[in-house]
């Protein structure tokens, strides 16, 4: 599963497949909401967005399947 925090105008929100989980008015609450789900959710993937919507760092929980075998 991958749960991105995103800016949405003056706010952040939560997003999982398109679909908005929570709102929050200050991006630390939305990061540490991102990753309650995140890890109550393994294998999971964590994706925090910078205010122009650019990807900023993701976090990956679980069993990491990358670098793949082979």
């Amino acid at each position: 599963m991958v749960f991105h925090v995103v800016p949405s105008g003056d706010d952040w929100q939560v997003k999982h497949a398109g679909k908005v989980l929570t709102n929050h008015s200050l991006k630390s609450n939305a990061v540490a909401k991102g990753r309650a789900y995140a890890l109550a959710n393994q294998p999971s993937q964590l994706v925090i967005h910078l205010a122009n919507g650019q990807i900023e760092t993701e976090y990956t929980y679980g069993n990491d399947p990358y670098p793949p075998k082979g």
